[in-house]
């Protein structure tokens, strides 16, 4: 049994240059990045209130996931399996992050469609997520395992809190209040973290929903009703030119906090709380003002109107 959870010499005769390309893709869903991308694209063009669900989901998830490795602190597969390793240098593996997000992420992505294809559509793509981290060796397949479960874990929980209505009463509160928990969460991760080890990193993440949850609520407060969305070209163009703001965002943030000698830790909190407030407020305020989305029932918005 030992074997089978450690030893990862099975993995090296599956390698070739196109399933390292194919699984360099799966394991790129989850890394921040991606995130950056997918989520602000669903909350502009799919559904404002399922991605910010989605985004505390992946927030919970993620802080769980980084507080169990820090607490087990189980190294990572050897160096000589990694191909992967210069994205994580340093981190411990035991549970894998990518499993358990993905587990989370997908399967409530499918919950919330209730749609066959979305489920077939999630766990193609768990699956492939998770095999990407034992393919690349940087993982081992306890790991992986371990992660999985508690994504399941995190997965019944969540849906445990939103059946109940305890998401929707916390969101039904007053925004300075959400603003508060958020606030009071941040350096509550140094009283509850292990001993000896930094959650410095992992704040990001709440930083970022921070900023998130305070531009939906200043969105919702503008604009009540789901927005009606212009042709899918329109909508491309919006994807891609929000995405780009946001990365400009966070490129020029860094350079501002370089020069004006901020320390870099500090730069990338204000960095990430600007974006998440980017992706909710300013790129949805801003695509008001274009033209490109208007409240339903205000005609169309320079465009046949399509309704997701």
């Amino acid at each position: 049994m030992d074997e089978f959870l450690h030893d990862m010499s099975w993995v090296l005769p599956l390698r070739s240059d196109a399933a390292t390309a194919v699984f360099n893709g799966f394991t790129f869903l989850g890394y921040a990045p991606f995130f950056l991308i997918f989520l602000p694209i669903g909350y502009w063009l799919w559904d404002r209130r399922l991605f910010t669900r989605l985004a505390v989901l992946i927030t919970l998830t993620a802080l769980v996931n980084g507080w169990l490795k820090d607490l087990w602190q189980d190294p990572r597969p050897a160096a000589g399996y990694q191909l992967d390793g210069d994205r994580v240098d340093g981190s411990y593996g035991l549970p894998s992050g990518h499993a358990q997000v993905a587990v989370a992420m997908w399967f409530w992505l499918a919950w919330e469609i209730r749609r066959p294809w979305a489920w077939l559509t999630a766990a193609v793509i768990v699956a492939g997520v998770c095999f990407s981290r034992l393919y690349l060796g940087v993982h081992d397949v306890e790991d992986v395992l371990a992660g999985i479960a508690l994504g399941v874990v995190s997965l019944g929980v969540f849906a445990v809190l939103v059946h109940e209505g305890v998401i929707g009463r916390w969101r039904r509160l007053p925004p300075w209040a959400d603003f508060l928990v958020i606030a009071a969460a941040i350096p509550g991760l140094w009283l509850i973290w292990p001993d000896g080890e930094d959650p410095a990193g992992i704040a990001a993440i709440l930083f970022f929903l921070l900023g998130w949850i305070a531009g939906a609520a200043l969105d919702e407060r503008a604009a009540p009703e789901p927005p009606l969305l212009p042709a899918w070209w329109t909508r491309v163009l919006m994807a891609t030119g929000g995405i780009a703001g946001l990365f400009a965002l966070q490129g020029s943030l860094a350079a501002a906090g370089a020069a004006a000698g901020l320390p870099p830790g500090l730069t990338g909190y204000l960095a990430v709380t600007a974006m998440g407030l980017y992706a909710t407020w300013a790129a949805p305020a801003a695509f008001r003002a274009l033209g490109l989305t208007r409240p339903e029932g205000a005609g169309d918005p320079g465009a046949p109107a399509a309704r997701d």
